[in-house]
């Protein structure tokens, strides 16, 4: 396989603050290994995005040792920097805990980018006394993501609850009708509730970016932390 197959957006981190991310599903493992030499190259740094377990044990151990890889999520940090923490800090919520690792995707975007977060699990409809017994934990911060399958009733919800911008992730999770997600996309894009906003399905990553682009924290991609080293797997 040439290096003609990869063309790396090695100036997107000049143009956007947001570094080039990997989509690593359906790619094969000489591609994957092409991409992070030329990473590496570049002494870059950069997230990948659906790397299953099976393709990250088959990624060579001079790629291996700079990752550090959460099987949660699928995602991974390459040559990874750690960012500066800002002060801003960003909720997290999800209606059940099979939401979770798509929160989490979400998580460790804004992880990579050096943004703390708040997480607040399985406080769905079903038993809403979840969700309004821990209001207080989120009212006040800027931007809140909230994961949700099914009807994704959640995000409606919070609609009506929480001040702030909030960036809804319909989740693949459900029975039947529920469509792989499509029932709950419809339901967000359906919303009564004021100024909801959404990405796509188990987007984790496009809900992190978007907090990121609207809080104005783009140019933290660019300012490493003064005692930066760079990760290593656990």
């Amino acid at each position: 396989m040439s290096d003609n197959e990869v063309k790396l957006d090695l100036k997107r981190e000049q143009r956007i603050g947001l570094d080039e991310a990997i989509f690593c599903s359906g790619k094969s493992d000489e591609q994957i290994e092409i991409i992070l030499g030329q990473i590496l190259e570049q002494q870059r740094s950069c997230l990948l995005t659906r790397l299953n377990s099976d393709q990250y044990g088959r990624i060579t151990t001079t790629y291996r040792d700079l990752i550090d890889f959460d099987e949660v999520t699928n995602t991974a940090f390459f040559n990874w920097q750690e960012r500066s923490e800002v002060d801003t800090r960003v909720g997290v919520i999800t209606a059940g805990s099979t939401d979770i690792p798509v929160a989490k995707e979400a998580m460790r975007t804004l992880q990579y980018y050096g943004v703390p977060t708040q997480p607040i699990f399985d406080v769905g409809v079903a038993g809403i006394w979840r969700l309004l017994d821990r209001v207080e934990e989120f009212r006040d911060l800027p931007v809140v993501i909230a994961a949700a399958g099914m009807d994704a009733a959640l995000p409606s919800v919070l609609g009506g609850l929480y001040p702030g911008l909030l960036i809804a992730i319909p989740t693949s999770v459900g029975y039947g009708v529920a469509a792989g997600g499509q029932t709950a996309l419809n339901s967000i894009l359906a919303s009564c509730a004021s100024g909801v906003v959404t990405v796509n399905i188990d987007n984790g990553y496009g809900a992190a970016c978007a907090a990121i682009r609207a809080l104005g924290l783009r140019h933290n991609a660019l300012k490493p932390s003064a005692e930066t080293t760079v990760s290593t797997k656990a």
